[in-house]
């Protein structure tokens, strides 16, 4: 999952933006002691547990971000924020619960009566949806309508930015699918039947035991076809939710509205609390503005969701008073640094291990603020995923700072002993991808090997620049810097979506930003061919051995983000599902 860190476009959309985030809700009083509600400020009060718990309806819950990230249609995003938020407005078969901790990553029915039914193997799974659910309009939700949203996120052109999970397990899809060119879903006759309006039946091409998780990806959530607006349906998805689009602006932001069609009785097990009358977001908001009306209280969430910027950091972490407000949340996340092996000359491995012995990984911690934002990685896997360990090859804990002399060795084995040129590129707003791309400048070229910085826009980072393998390899973006979030926590999860190699689409819109190893692909469809967990795992952790051996790519550090809890909320907590304030629950303090 692709988790973000949205900085200022232009004057006028952050003017306008602020208008927006500056209505509404009761002010903070920063500091410790008792904040409204009765409930005690302290340091972690909402990791994995219900902070000023509340059941209170009204107020508005002011969101606000840097840039907008890559879609709100739900069958056509990607990023950890947009899949916590989307659950607002819409309703996928399954769905991480909106509960505490551990609690929260589990899928519980959504759209559905019960999980997946499966049979065939693991081939074939069955859903019941639910009755009563309708969309914003009154119209009935019907299997047919999964089906149709389902069958659009296939399409890779149009809807570029969505995993590709349904793409490569579902049975018989043809090759450039779209429902844009099949009005009537022949494509997809052998993948997905609807034998009634209340049961929806999905068909693989090989066994997957963990179906459930596929089913509460946003784009199981129901789309009616004759409301399908294609690449614009991000302006007006219809909704299913609690919460409908009011209004919206691709520049300055939208805005959520209560959705009268939502009934709670049909909604029994998803935890979702509804609590706010409407929901603001901003776009454009530069992140230090961000930080200082969380703190001012002119502002309840910070929806990137990775934490503050280094110079608040620094300052919350200083003020006993501010630190009360303040979680220090752990994830199953990797920030790190693609090594593609598409650019010449890191299409030979040593050239590669040079940069992960040049680089400077005290350095790359010190990007995301010091020991508070992660983790020194040495590896890829995160501690928090299944069955994950650690290990370190290249001893990057030993040689914190970099180890100069093996890194002009591997040099030397790669015939480029002076060194090389190479791209870096981060995304544009993301202070702390663009410390790393400096540090990484620094630290490499004490061997020779010299960066040039390449930032691009966050909303098509994936779509147009790096994650399009064309562009990339044209423009010698050899260092991408990244980060990644596990869909779920174990190494499928985890792992499939950055270093299958089969998942690389030339379109664009990639989140494998150029690992291609056949020995990685053949494991994995090894350890989806294994039963047992254990020896699962045990696979799952030597496919990122095989990563780390080919040098392929550089870990920076498991991640933790530290969040900033204004008084002017309630009932707001952290999950292991979504590593962030869980949005279907979160509301506004109430005098």
């Amino acid at each position: 999952m692709r988790w973000n860190r949205i900085t200022t476009a232009t004057a006028v959309s952050a003017a306008v933006a602020l208008s927006l985030v500056a209505c509404g809700g009761p002010k903070a009083s920063p500091g410790g002691g008792s904040s409204a509600g009765g409930a005690t400020a302290e340091f972690n009060a909402a990791v994995g547990k219900d902070f000023k718990p509340s059941d209170k309806k009204g107020g508005t819950l002011r969101m606000a971000i840097t840039q907008q990230w890559d879609s709100t249609d739900p069958g056509d995003t990607y990023y950890g924020l947009s899949w916590n938020l989307v659950r607002n407005y819409v309703r996928p078969l399954m769905t991480f619960k909106a509960a505490p901790g551990a609690e929260g990553a589990k899928p519980v029915p959504d759209l559905a009566e019960a999980p997946g039914v499966p049979s065939n193997n693991a081939t074939t799974w069955t859903y019941k949806i639910r009755k009563g659910i309708k969309f914003e309009d009154g119209t009935p939700v019907t299997s047919k309508d999964v089906k149709y949203a389902v069958a659009r996120s296939l399409d890779k052109v149009t809807l570029p930015n969505g995993p590709t999970y349904f793409n490569d397990f579902l049975l018989d899809i043809p090759k450039g699918y779209s429902v844009y060119k099949d009005k009537t879903l022949a494509g997809v006759a052998k993948a997905i039947e609807t034998p009634d309006d209340n049961t929806i039946v999905f068909h693989l091409n090989k066994p997957f035991a963990s179906f459930d998780y596929f089913a509460q990806l946003p784009s199981t959530a129901p789309v009616p076809q004759a409301k399908d607006t294609g690449a614009k349906y991000k302006e007006h998805p219809i909704a299913t939710g609690p919460y409908k689009f009011g209004t919206y602006n691709p520049n300055s932001g939208f805005d959520l509205v209560r959705n009268d069609q939502y009934d709670p009785a049909t909604d029994p097990d998803s935890g979702r609390k509804a609590l706010p009358d409407k929901i603001t977001i901003a776009y454009n908001v530069e992140g230090t503005d961000i930080d200082n009306r969380l703190l001012a209280g002119d502002l309840d969430v910070d929806l990137a969701g990775t934490g503050v910027q280094p110079e608040t950091q620094a300052k919350i972490l200083a003020d006993p008073k501010l630190k009360a407000h303040a979680d220090n949340v752990p994830a199953p996340r990797l920030n790190f640094t693609v090594l593609n092996s598409q650019v010449p000359p890191l299409d030979n491995i040593h050239c590669r291990k040079a940069v992960l012995y040049a680089a400077d990984h005290e350095g790359y911690q010190r990007a995301y603020g010091g020991p508070i934002g992660g983790d020194i990685a040495t590896n890829l896997m995160p501690p928090g995923v299944s069955g994950s360990e650690q290990f370190d090859d290249y001893g990057f804990k030993t040689d914190k700072n970099g180890n100069v002399d093996k890194a002009k060795a591997e040099l030397q084995q790669c015939g480029q002993p002076n060194g090389f040129a190479m791209n870096v590129t981060y995304r544009t707003d993301r202070a702390k991808e663009k410390a790393v791309a400096e540090m990484l400048q620094q630290s490499l070229k004490r061997v020779g090997i010299n960066l040039t910085t390449k930032p691009y826009p966050t909303g098509d980072y994936t779509k147009l620049y790096a994650g399009k393998p064309d562009f990339a390899k044209a423009n010698k973006l050899g260092l991408i810097v990244y980060s990644w979030g596990a869909d779920w926590n174990d190494g499928f999860g985890f792992l499939s979506q950055i270093v299958d190699s089969r998942v690389i689409r030339d379109a664009g819109g990639n989140t494998n930003l150029g690992i291609r190893i056949p020995e990685v692909d053949t494991m994995i469809d090894q350890a989806l061919k294994t039963t047992d967990e254990t020896a699962r795992n045990k696979i799952w952790v030597d496919i990122d051995k095989k990563v780390m051996e080919q040098a392929a790519a550089l870990p920076g550090i498991w991640a933790k983000g530290l969040l900033y809890r204004p008084d002017t909320l309630a009932n707001v907590f952290t999950n292991d599902g979504q590593n962030m304030y869980d949005y279907a629950a979160i509301g506004v303090a109430q005098k």
